[in-house]
C-alpha cells in the first residue's frame, strides 16, 4: 500500500531576466505593486531572485515564470518553469 505525500502549493512569480552570465543560473527581477497600509499610496517594489535554468538558453530581457524549489546553492532557491 502506497500513500502519496502532499507537499502543498509552491510559490511562483513572474519576472524579467536581468542577467544570465552565470552557468545554468539567471537573475530574475520581480516587480510587485502594493498599497501602503496607512497612506494608501501605490508603491512598486523590485526584488531579485537567483533561479536555476537547466537549459542555459534564456536571454536577458525574457519574461519568465519561476517556482520555489529546494535549495540548490547558497542563493538559489527558485527554478525557471517557463519562458513567456
Amino acid at each position: 500500500m502506497t500513500t502519496s505525500v502532499s507537499r502543498g502549493k509552491r510559490k511562483s512569480r513572474f519576472g524579467t531576466v536581468v542577467s544570465n552570465k552565470m552557468d545554468k543560473t539567471v537573475v530574475v527581477e520581480v516587480l510587485e505593486t502594493l498599497r501602503h497600509s496607512r497612506y494608501r499610496k501605490v508603491m512598486k517594489r523590485r526584488r531579485k531572485y537567483y533561479a536555476h535554468d537547466a537549459s542555459d538558453a534564456i536571454e536577458v530581457g525574457t519574461e519568465v515564470r519561476i517556482e520555489e524549489t529546494r535549495p540548490l546553492s547558497k542563493l538559489k532557491r527558485w527554478r525557471v518553469v517557463e519562458g513567456l
